[in-house]
C-alpha cells in the first residue's frame, strides 16, 4: 500500500521509479477528485496510463483555486506562494510536515553531505515578511539541524551578516549563504569578500525589486563579488515538496524521487526529448497527498544525463492558440 508507507518514496531508484510512479498516479486519480476531474477532461485515467509518458500534468494555476489534497486526509499546515505578480497565491495544504522535512533533508544530504558540517546563512528578507512560506520552512528546518550558533536569518543586516562570514572563513568552517537573488546583489554590492570556505546559493527571484538580470550575467556578477568560481542554485516551488540544487553552470540535479521532464510547445500533452527546450513538467513523488504530476510555468531542457536547466518563465503575451500550458 502507498498511504500510509511513505518511505518508500526515499527508496525510489531508477528500477522502480516508473513502476512506483504509475501507482501513484491510480492512488491520486482515485483520492484526489480535482486531479480525477482535470485527468477526466483530457480522457486520460488508469485504464489507458501505463507508462509515465501518458500522464497527465496538472496545471500549476490549479493550486490557486482548488483544495489540493487527497480525500480523508486533514493537512498539518499550508504553505503559499507569494502573489507578486497579481495572480493570488497558491495554497499547498501538506498532509506530513515530517515528509516535506524528510525530503528536503535527505535532499540536501544527497548533495552536499551531513547539514551539521554547515553554518546556514540566510538572506530571505521577503519571504520572512509573510506567513506560510516553505522555503523559510525549510531553511529554518536546516540551520537548526546545522546546531552552528552563527547559522540563522539575516533580513537585511548586511554588517553583522558580513561579520559572520568572515569569521567563518577563519576558522575555516564551510558555509552555505542561501539567499533570493536581489538580497544576494544587494549584499555583494556593499560587502564583496573574497569567499573559500563558503558556497552562495541563490534561490532566484528578483521580486520587482531590482532591474532582472539573466541567470548568467548574476551569476558571473556574484562570482567577481565574491570572488568564487561557481554559484548554487535551489529550485523549488511552493507546489512541489522536493527541490533540485545546481552546483554550478545552471544545471540542476534531483533527488531519485523527482523527476523532470519537457512537454511540447505544439502538443502540452506530448513530452518530447532531450536537449528541446520546452514547458517543465515534474514528477515529485513526495507530493504524494496532493498531487505529483506538475505542470509549471517554466522553460526548461533535459540532458542525457538526468540533469536539467531553465530559462525563464512563460511569457503569457505570446503565448496563443495551442500552448505550452494544458488549459
Amino acid at each position: 500500500m502507498i498511504e500510509g508507507n511513505t518511505n518508500i518514496i526515499f527508496e525510489t531508484n531508477e528500477s522502480n521509479f516508473a513502476d512506483l510512479t504509475i501507482k501513484i498516479f491510480k492512488y491520486q486519480f482515485e483520492h484526489n477528485k480535482v486531479y480525477q476531474s482535470f485527468c477526466e477532461h483530457v480522457n486520460r485515467n488508469p485504464l489507458n496510463v501505463s507508462r509515465i509518458e501518458q500522464i497527465p500534468f496538472l496545471p500549476v494555476s490549479f493550486f490557486k483555486n482548488h483544495g489540493m489534497i487527497v480525500s480523508g486526509v486533514t493537512p498539518e499546515a499550508i504553505f503559499s506562494s507569494s502573489s507578486t505578480t497579481g495572480a493570488g497565491q497558491s495554497l499547498h495544504p501538506v498532509a506530513s510536515l515530517q515528509l516535506y522535512v524528510d525530503s528536503f533533508i535527505k535532499t540536501f544530504e544527497l548533495f552536499y553531505g551531513p547539514v551539521n558540517n554547515y553554518c546556514i546563512l540566510a538572506l530571505l528578507p521577503s519571504y520572512l515578511e509573510r506567513e506560510g512560506s516553505s522555503l523559510v520552512y525549510m531553511v529554518d528546518k536546516l540551520i537548526e539541524k546545522s546546531g552552528n550558533k552563527n547559522s540563522g536569518f539575516y533580513i537585511d543586516n548586511f554588517s553583522e551578516l558580513s561579520k559572520t562570514i568572515d569569521a567563518c572563513e577563519t576558522k575555516n568552517q564551510p558555509t552555505i549563504l542561501i539567499g533570493v537573488t536581489y538580497a544576494l546583489i544587494d549584499f555583494a554590492e556593499q560587502f564583496p569578500k573574497k569567499l573559500n570556505h563558503t558556497l552562495i546559493m541563490e534561490t532566484g527571484g528578483m521580486k520587482g525589486r531590482k532591474q532582472e538580470m539573466q541567470k548568467m550575467e548574476l551569476h558571473q556578477y556574484l562570482c567577481r563579488q565574491f570572488g568564487v568560481k561557481q554559484i548554487h542554485s535551489e529550485y523549488g516551488m511552493t507546489e512541489m515538496l522536493s527541490q533540485a540544487y545546481s552546483k554550478g553552470d545552471g544545471i540542476f540535479d534531483t533527488p531519485p524521487w523527482l523527476k523532470i521532464l519537457i512537454r511540447s510547445a505544439d502538443d502540452p500533452m506530448q513530452i518530447i526529448g532531450n536537449e528541446q527546450w520546452g514547458g517543465i513538467n515534474i514528477i515529485d513523488l513526495a507530493n504524494i497527498y496532493s498531487c505529483s504530476f506538475l505542470a509549471t510555468d517554466d522553460i526548461g531542457k533535459t540532458h542525457h544525463n538526468n540533469t536539467f536547466e531553465t530559462a525563464g518563465r512563460l511569457d503569457y503575451s505570446d503565448v496563443r492558440g495551442c500552448s505550452l500550458l494544458y488549459i
